[in-house]
């Protein structure tokens, strides 16, 4: 009986193939905003956490912005003694006019000290690194990024030229290796020179940030107190500093990734809710429609459930098909997407089969006042022809 039943509401749907694909079209669309729209906010938020995570879990970021807060570059290195502390790298951060012959442009200008190449976790592909001679002597050398090379030499292969930054003419002595963009910034459009030749050029004698590098991901906490507990007893002023770890990001990413996948989730399932009630209504004109249908059927024997299973069942596969179909397009509609916009969204499977979940629950509940209805009628009142 439950197969006939099934067999006849599956006719009802074919033999209306236009009104049924129009019926359908609200949880097609409901569908797809709900998969599409999680999908690709769930990819964007992916590819963001990688780029966080590819900044280093063990690394920390600690800024001094105290107006009366001064600490000098020796006093952070000292930090580097702590036992959860591996290396510590302050720097000065400026921006300058760079020269090459005719090619000139705005870049960051970065003073650093050796230890900072060990911090952030970078190496170089020709010549070499920033040394401790270069801070004692004030030398007018840089270390560029491969996008500084590319556009003022127009070649990676650019150590022992030599540039103007400013006024000042700068001998390059490593080029880094291509690191890519992150949301760090990319190290790759950055030029590097000593510490003390930066705070020479900027008039900068305090250190206003730099980085940490824990001794393991394990020991991250207590760096992170031993560095509060350093500022807060350096300037005095707990409003003065701001330390902060990756790990921290990436928990704050992960709660506003969920929070917006939950609130697109919210609003586009609102278009599966008015599919709904676009299935209720077709199904009350198909038992207007269907009534001699239905007094037949009582006539013969059919029983009361019998009737309402049929309109319940043409009402749930009518909602499930519709998010059948949705799910399919939004397969190549997220294929569209990756193409066009150069991502790599991919589709979310829970989220879909949850989809079609709920297409089903809206089938039963939207068919229910119809198939109820239907069910009602009596044989000699359905038969009766005015």
């Amino acid at each position: 009986m439950a197969w006939k039943i099934i067999k006849l509401s599956f006719k009802a749907i074919y033999n209306n193939k236009m009104r049924s694909f129009l019926t359908m079209l609200g949880i097609i669309i409901g569908v797809m905003a709900v998969v599409i729209l999680v999908s690709i906010t769930q990819g964007a938020a992916s590819g963001i956490t990688d780029s966080i995570s590819d900044m280093g879990s063990d690394q920390i970021t600690a800024t001094i912005s105290g107006d009366d807060a001064s600490v000098s570059a020796d006093s952070i290195e000292s930090l580097a003694s702590y036992p959860s502390i591996d290396s510590v790298a302050p720097v000065i951060s400026t921006s300058e006019t760079v020269k090459k012959n005719s090619e000139t442009g705005s870049y960051s200008i970065v003073g650093v000290t050796p230890s900072y190449f060990t911090v952030r976790d970078i190496d170089i592909q020709r010549g070499r690194k920033i040394a401790e001679s270069d801070i004692e002597w004030n030398t007018n050398v840089c270390v560029i990024g491969t996008d500084v090379a590319s556009s003022l030499f127009g070649t990676w292969d650019a150590v022992n030229g030599t540039i103007i930054i400013g006024d000042s003419i700068y001998k390059v002595v490593g080029v880094l290796e291509e690191q890519g963009s992150s949301l760090a910034g990319s190290e790759d459009s950055k030029i590097l020179i000593p510490y003390s030749t930066a705070s020479r050029m900027t008039g900068q004698t305090g250190v206003s940030s730099f980085y940490i590098k824990a001794s393991s991901e394990d020991t991250v906490n207590s760096a992170i107190r031993s560095v509060e507990s350093f500022l807060l007893q350096a300037t005095r002023d707990e409003e003065a500093y701001d330390v902060s770890n990756q790990s921290e990001v990436l928990d704050t990413m992960s709660d506003v990734t969920n929070t917006m996948s939950l609130l697109l989730a919210g609003i586009a399932a609102i278009s599966l809710l008015v599919g709904g009630i676009g299935i209720m209504n077709i199904m009350l004109v198909s038992v207007t429609e269907r009534t001699k249908e239905i007094g037949i059927r009582k006539a013969v024997g059919a029983k009361r459930k019998h009737i309402m299973l049929q309109f319940l069942c043409e009402s749930c596969a009518l909602s499930v098909l519709g998010g059948v179909l949705g799910l399919v397009l939004s397969l190549g509609a997220i294929e569209v997407y990756n193409l066009v916009a150069s991502s790599a969204a991919a589709i979310n499977w829970s989220v879909g089969i949850a989809a079609i979940v709920f297409c089903a629950v809206i089938g039963i509940l939207f068919g229910s006042y119809p198939a109820a209805k239907a069910s009602r009628l009596q044989p000699i009142d359905a038969l009766h022809i005015s």
